[in-house]
């Protein structure tokens, strides 16, 4: 019998099933195995992920993990705030969708959630990666992982696309309403922190591979940048500064959790950091709006590395704005910017 309800299949980044070091490693030999992730090719990525990184991260990153997991009583922050955002989109949709909720690396898995949709024989899949701005190594990845799997299964729903939605109002709104809990005029700069990517990943998001520098990304979005990730964070700022009038000067971006030897997309948020402390700002408000959901990047890089850093040079206080997560109205209006794909 033919299903007319839509699903809307929402997806993360993922996360490793325990902080057990064999659960990070294994979940660190998936994610980082990507060549979408690591775009070098196939030998190089393998010997260098499979015999380098990952033996000697995983034991290193299973520490952090095991602090994150504590803080939610032993749970990943990030599944559970999925499960519930999940949850409460399928209470406040019409009878017409169903919620369902994956992950592009780990569990639950992206192939075991389609199998289930499937089942069901639904009419069309709305997929969500529920990254802000569009990048190969996030967006990307997960759509073509999705594409994969759909085709392999055969007889499956029309699958529509929501890429990126730094730019919709209700997004914005929502993160507003998350820096709005801070009484701003008690901070000497806001920082908008932003995860990093290597500077040869943005090319691949501008019109025939052009480079950032011919499109001035730092100050506008055009027809050749609209998919580069550097260009939409920036904006993503502007958008926010405007929205909560906030005076020119006293915000930024900047550009967090590099990894390797290679240029990362500049300025990086703990250099920036320092440079505050040392020039005499004392408190500082950092929000993240490339994350819609805290993980190891905010809670653990941000608010205890990066504050015990920012202290060390002379600052006194560093406040972390909490991600949407699974918020009421991040609830509500992540449902607008679905219905409007829908419609």
């Amino acid at each position: 019998m033919f299903n007319q309800k839509t699903c809307v299949l929402l997806v993360n980044l993922g996360t490793p099933d325990s902080p057990k070091t064999k659960d990070v490693r294994k979940y660190l030999t998936q994610f980082l195995n990507d060549p979408k992730v690591i775009d070098i090719n196939f030998f190089a990525r393998t010997f260098l992920v499979n015999f380098i990184i990952v033996p000697f991260r995983a034991r290193k990153s299973a520490k952090e993990y095991k602090k994150l997991f504590s803080i939610s009583n032993g749970k990943s922050p990030l599944l559970i705030y999925g499960l519930n955002l999940q949850k409460k989109l399928n209470n406040i949709m019409s009878e017409n969708f169903n919620v369902e909720f994956a992950m592009r690396y780990g569990n639950p898995s992206l192939k075991k959630e389609l199998k289930k949709i499937k089942a069901k024989n639904y009419k069309k899949i709305i997929l969500v990666p529920l990254y802000p701005q569009y990048a190969s190594s996030t967006t990307e990845s997960t759509i073509l992982k999705t594409k994969k799997i759909i085709n392999s299964l055969k007889g499956m729903p029309k699958l529509e696309v929501i890429k990126q939605f730094y730019n919709d109002d209700n997004f914005i709104k929502s993160v507003c309403h998350q820096i709005n809990r801070f009484n701003l005029k008690t901070y000497d700069h806001i920082l908008f922190s932003y995860h990093g990517l290597p500077e040869r990943h943005l090319e691949k998001g501008h019109l025939h591979n052009t480079r950032c520098k011919n499109h001035s990304c730092e100050t506008q979005i055009n027809d050749d940048n609209q998919y580069c990730y550097k260009a939409t964070c920036h904006a993503t700022t502007r958008q926010i500064a405007k929205a909560l009038n906030l005076e020119e000067g006293s915000f930024s971006s900047s550009f967090q959790s590099r990894l390797g030897k290679s240029e990362w997309i500049k300025p990086y948020t703990d250099n920036v950091l320092v440079d505050f402390a040392k020039k005499g700002k004392k408190k500082i408000l950092v929000a993240s709006p490339a994350f819609t959901a805290d993980c190891l990047e905010t809670i653990i890089e941000i608010s205890e590395e990066y504050s015990k850093l920012f202290k060390q040079h002379g600052g006194e206080t560093l406040k972390l704005v909490p991600s949407l997560n699974d918020e009421d109205h991040w609830a509500e209006n992540l449902q607008k910017i679905i219905l409007k794909k829908h419609f």
